[in-house]
């Protein structure tokens, strides 16, 4: 079953993800990460103090969490609330220009609906950006749908993982194991199956999760340091589900930033990550599968994809209706996959 970064799976074939398109110097995507909000903020709030005194007062943009500028929004004075507003309105506009552009792509062509998913989805002002962004689509002539996905972000990257394995290999397991690699932070969980299974079955949800924050830690923290505490942390979460008497699934799937090769290397986009994830030398799944060698006395075998696309397969319950869609992650960059789903 071992395969990595396919095109094919169970439910959908992935028609692109990690694309990257050229903008002067840099990537279109890098024009609506996470970031990119941030800067919109600084230069409107830099052109108003020219003429007024800064709604905002002397705290730095980014020093403002999702959390703050909510309650800005929604309750603050008419002069914050413009403020935001209008941030929310540039930063919509940098989003509707990269999507459009993704739609002009061969393996976008058709695109029915997008997702919308990553660290600022889980925020008011990240609803009003998806619903902005789709107005401005939309009266383009788009005919696509935006949603925010439906999953809690700091699990879809998981829960997706589940629509990575043929079902015939879920087959008498209650749970599996799912990790999500990020550039500062890895979650890592045990998911709880549903009862019916199927290549579009409902979703897995999250039973218990690990998290570690490693970019807090010091600096000169390695890739077999990573890699070590990633395997604690699924030892933690298969002896917990041991002791519970459930069975745990001896397959663990894994989303990982960058293009993922067939044989389960990290081709490129691993540069936030610490340590070389793309020397050819390395191989996560292997390295992984070689810490953990078996789970409930079955031989360890790992599935990995793109964070992006397994995000995605989160979503696919409630892309049933639709043939052709796609997902956008707004995070330390703009992480992107689009999908056609395959026949029943």
């Amino acid at each position: 079953m071992t395969e990595f970064g396919s095109d094919t799976l169970p439910a959908v074939e992935v028609t692109s993800y990690s694309l990257e398109i050229r903008d002067g110097d840099g990537f279109l995507g890098d024009r609506a990460r996470k970031r990119a909000f941030t800067d919109v903020l600084d230069e409107l709030r830099q052109a108003v103090s020219k003429a007024a005194d800064d709604p905002l007062g002397d705290k730095a943009s980014g020093q403002l969490s999702s959390g703050d500028l909510d309650k800005m929004l929604l309750k603050g004075e008419p002069r914050i609330a413009g403020m935001i507003l209008g941030a929310v309105e540039g930063f919509s506009q940098r989003l509707a220009d990269v999507l459009r552009r993704f739609l002009d792509e061969p393996s976008w062509k058709g695109v029915e609906r997008i997702a919308v998913g990553g660290g600022m989805r889980d925020s008011r002002i990240g609803e009003y950006i998806i619903g902005r962004t789709a107005t401005l689509l939309n009266a383009g002539g788009h005919k696509v749908t935006l949603m925010p996905i439906a999953n809690d972000p700091d699990h879809a990257g998981m829960v997706g993982g589940a629509y990575l394995v043929p079902t015939k290999n879920l087959t008498g397991c209650d749970v599996m194991l799912a990790v999500d690699i990020g550039g500062s932070n890895i979650r890592a969980a045990l998911l709880e199956l549903p009862e019916k299974r199927s290549a579009r079955m409902k979703n897995a949800k999250v039973l218990k999760l690990e998290h570690w924050e490693y970019s807090r830690e010091a600096e000169d923290l390695g890739r077999g340091d990573v890699v070590e505490h990633l395997v604690e942390m699924l030892e933690t979460l298969a002896g917990r589900a041991l002791k519970d008497d459930l069975v745990v699934c001896p397959i663990i799937a894994v989303a990982c930033p960058g293009r993922i090769d067939e044989d389960g290397s990290i081709l490129a986009g691993g540069q936030n990550l610490p340590g070389n994830w793309e020397a050819r030398k390395f191989n996560l799944p292997q390295a992984i599968a070689k810490g953990l060698p078996e789970i409930g006395g079955a031989a360890t075998e790992v599935v990995m994809h793109n964070d992006a696309v397994v995000q995605g397969l989160s979503e696919i319950p409630a892309m049933t209706d639709v043939e052709r869609w796609a997902v956008v992650t707004i995070g330390t960059g703009l992480g992107n996959a689009s999908f056609v789903n395959r026949s029943k």
